[in-house]
């Protein structure tokens, strides 16, 4: 199937799940990525911010567990800025106002804007994945762009509540695969990506 094909599918999927399940999920999504990934390791951390209106997997309790667990951390999230199409990784602590960008996400109302060769993990939204840590976003290409602005080395991990797809139809050179993908079951790595 094509992105467009299994973007409408996917959403459909994620709003058919009710809300005590889908925070469940996302419980066992974040202890999965908690346990794969050795946060003492690491300086900066950048996460969006989730949206429940969108159903995405909860990202609240991951911004929780490394505040509470690993206070080092320094924790970022993504402002849009629609004249660049390009994210901007924003400084985003405890005591972070946000505000709604124009996309009517919440976004750190700060000015500390941290450059992507900087962050040691990134977590980004999807709303499915492939077998070789390809992604299906919603469609706009600007965690594609942020992404290849990182070091080889910075961890991309998706979230999804679903097991992968076979393969994504029209993947192009414009997307950046990811390193790791954690369902609820599963945790899935993309050693071969390139």
């Amino acid at each position: 199937m094509n992105k467009p094909e299994l973007r409408k599918e996917n959403i459909e999927r994620r709003r058919s799940l009710a809300p005590d399940e889908r925070s469940r999920l996302s419980h066992e999504i974040v202890d999965r990525l908690f346990a794969e990934i050795n946060f003492t390791a690491l300086h900066i951390l950048h996460c969006y911010i989730s949206l429940e209106h969108f159903g995405e997997v909860e990202t609240d309790i991951i911004f929780s567990r490394v505040w509470e667990l690993h206070p080092s951390i320094i924790t970022t999230a993504p402002r849009v800025d629609d004249d660049s199409r390009e994210i901007h990784s924003l400084i985003y602590q405890p005591d972070t106002p946000t505000s709604k960008g124009s996309w009517k996400i919440p976004e750190p109302a700060g000015s500390e804007v941290v450059a992507p060769e900087s962050l040691d993990a990134v977590i980004v939204p999807l709303l499915c994945f492939d077998r070789r840590g390809h992604r299906v976003g919603y469609g706009k290409g600007f965690y594609d762009r942020f992404l290849k602005k990182c070091r080889p080395d910075c961890i991309k991990a998706g979230l999804g509540f679903f097991p992968p797809v076979e393969s994504i139809d029209d993947i192009n050179d414009a997307d950046t695969p990811l390193d790791l993908c954690v369902t609820p079951a599963e945790i899935f790595r993309f050693p071969q990506s390139t």
